[in-house]
């Protein structure tokens, strides 16, 4: 927790171009690692559920074109 702590006291003494440029960093990081374990998820057939549901509702006419 002390890693945590001190990582905040450094943001908060950050300039604005710095912190700009830190939370432009980590928006990207963050979703980098959301697509990293979307493609895990998904390799892993965790998704597989998702793919049944929707040809179930294609193939009951549920959907449509788009």
């Amino acid at each position: 927790m002390i890693q945590v702590e001190l990582l905040k006291q450094l943001i908060t003494e950050l300039d604005d171009l710095s912190f700009s440029k830190l939370r432009d960093w980590f928006v990207e990081y963050e979703q980098s690692r959301w697509d990293k374990k979307i493609e895990a998820d998904s390799n892993s057939g965790k998704l597989n559920f998702l793919i049944h549901a929707a040809l179930t509702e294609h193939k009951t006419g549920i959907t449509r074109d788009l």
